[in-house]
């Protein structure tokens, strides 16, 4: 079956299609053995955030308890809708007894009770942020309720002010720019990306037969999404490699040189390499965008940037020129909530360049959005955005569900009370310690530095054996085993699952490796099973050249 035809026949397929593959194999041969099934090829982890939850389904309770106040037919089970006047006095009311007997029962070593988060959390925003107290509260309970359609249909009012400020703190702590944002919430980085894609494509910024550049290695949909016929790209590659600790370099850059290169889309800190861009590389970029190319559309999705101390976003340093994404997915354990969120400042290049389109394009956009409002070359890109998600026609229901924007909102109120970084710390704790598992394992030395993310990784096996056996060795592996070779030996021999490097524009006999997702124990194994491959490469090598195999 593992052969180079076989290898071959799967070299097109994104390596989330491959992992199908890879992980029937490691099933069959763990039944077979009886050894454990360890799949890390994919990126959900393996914890959540327990205090917004908390708060959250909480904050259901009062909610209905405010709809049955308004009208309820018990009998039916048909209740009202939750009304605005006098909300917060009822809620400090409310939550006041929840306290009282929560705290009955509760104990030190359980953390903080539900009901002291939750109070916190609004005492918290009103405070912070000014809000009229009724207003918010009314928010929050209409919208956990989900009675109505999203308004503003981009982003209901507290939340909007409240993720604002989360994205400053996650995204832009080492560098706040002083600028302000309007944002998105989305159905997560998923639909970011998609609602992105087309919307540049339809306010003709990007055209089919334009290039754009992508820095590799890269989370395998921006390789992708641009070649697909709906778009129809072209993709140049700034790559960054491991030998400068996948930094961009001034070398690098020179890509972005050339104007036919109209945007460049990033992934930071890196998916697979798991690098952020340090202060010298974002330096660099800023002086290039600012002095050579200051017209350059750029794409940042930074929805790991949360396990890097400090993180410094291009979002903050060049954004004019910059939209933003962020995900909750990974840092809070929330996948299955799908929360995103797109970011672009309130000045920015993309209104510019839309409102020097010809005549002609701009006819063609008007009657685009003209149903929407009698002045359409006055929608801003962000506007747009929205209405492109919906095709236009049903804008007037667009915007993420009310309950996801008020998850978003606890998630991001709990993290912003969290001054000890209680939190993020634990977060980044776990990925760490399971980086430093794998990297025993496999019996070498690794210190990739402070702008290392540990949510994933790259076995880079061309990279290691190069660096501890030699040359020799490397050219031989090239010439002779299939860079698939690798993640199906790990599969079929140890029941492990990893996604090939390759489909991430990695390098070729690599393997991605997720630290999210499995027991810290698992790490080590997985860097033993890595270990006895690159063994059986070199035990290989050796033979064909009529030497003696040593351990």
């Amino acid at each position: 079956m593992l052969t180079r035809d076989y290898f071959d026949s799967l070299s097109d397929l994104s390596p989330f299609e491959i992992k199908d593959e890879l992980i029937k194999l490691a099933r069959t041969g763990s039944e077979k053995s009886q050894r454990a099934f360890l799949n890390a090829g994919r990126g959900n982890p393996n914890w959540i955030a327990t205090r917004a939850r908390e708060a959250f389904f909480l904050l259901g309770q009062f909610a209905l308890t405010e709809s049955k106040l308004t009208s309820y037919d018990p009998q039916a089970g048909v209740g009202g809708m939750p009304a605005r006047d006098g909300a917060h006095l009822r809620f400090k009311k409310w939550i006041k007894k929840q306290l009282q007997s929560q705290l009955a029962d509760w104990v030190e070593e359980e953390g903080v009770p539900p009901a002291q988060t939750l109070s916190d959390a609004v005492d918290f925003a009103i405070l912070k942020f000014g809000f009229d107290p009724d207003a918010f509260m009314h928010e929050l309970t209409d919208s956990i309720i989900g009675d109505n359609y999203p308004v503003p249909d981009r982003a209901l009012h507290h939340n909007e002010i409240i993720t604002h400020e989360y994205l400053m703190w996650s995204m832009c702590a080492g560098h706040r720019p002083d600028v302000k944002y309007d944002l998105y919430p989305v159905e997560g980085g998923t639909a970011a990306m998609c609602y992105i894609f087309k919307a540049l494509k339809n306010q003709r910024l990007l055209n089919d037969g334009d290039m754009i550049a992508l820095g590799t290695p890269i989370f395998t949909p921006y390789l992708e999404m641009p070649e697909l016929e709906d778009y129809g790209l072209h993709v140049g590659r700034m790559n960054a490699e491991q030998e400068d600790k996948f930094q961009f370099s001034d070398e690098d850059l020179t890509v972005l040189e050339d104007p036919k290169v109209k945007a460049l889309f990033l992934v930071n800190p890196g998916n697979p390499s798991a690098a952020a861009m340090d202060p010298d590389s974002i330096r660099r970029l800023v002086n290039f965008v600012n002095t050579k190319r200051p017209d350059l559309i750029i794409l940042t999705d930074d929805v790991y940037g949360t396990f890097v101390p400090g993180f410094e976003s291009v979002l903050g340093h060049l954004p004019r020129n910059t939209i933003g994404v962020y995900s909750y997915s990974k840092y809070f354990g929330c996948t299955g909530w799908r929360l995103g969120v797109i970011a672009v400042a309130q000045d920015n290049i993309f209104d510019e360049k839309i409102k020097a389109h010809s005549e002609e394009i701009q006819q063609l956009l008007d009657k685009r959005y003209k149903p929407m409002t009698p002045a359409p070359r006055e929608l801003k890109f962000i506007d747009r955005i929205v209405a492109d998600s919906r095709d236009v026609a049903l804008n007037h229901t667009a915007g993420l569900s009310l309950p996801q924007q008020v998850m978003m909102t606890l998630f991001g109120l709990v993290e912003m009370m969290d001054a000890d970084k209680l939190y993020q710390n634990a977060c980044i704790s776990i990925c760490t310690k399971r980086f430093h598992k794998l990297i025993e394992g496999m019996g070498i030395e690794s210190h990739p530095g402070k702008y290392f993310d540990h949510y994933y990784g790259i076995i880079d096996l061309e990279f290691w054996l190069r660096k501890y056996v030699g040359e020799d060795v490397v050219t031989w592996v090239k010439e002779n085993i299939h860079p698939l070779d690798i993640p199906f030996r790990l599969a079929e021999d140890h029941g492990i699952v990893l996604l090939n490097g390759s489909g991430f524009a990695a390098p070729n006999w690599s393997a991605r490796v997720s630290f999210a997702n499995l027991n810290d124990e698992a790490y080590s194994q997985i860097g033993r099973a890595v270990r006895t491959i690159a063994r059986g490469y070199v035990q290989a090598f050796q033979a064909s050249k009529g030497e003696t195999i040593t351990g």
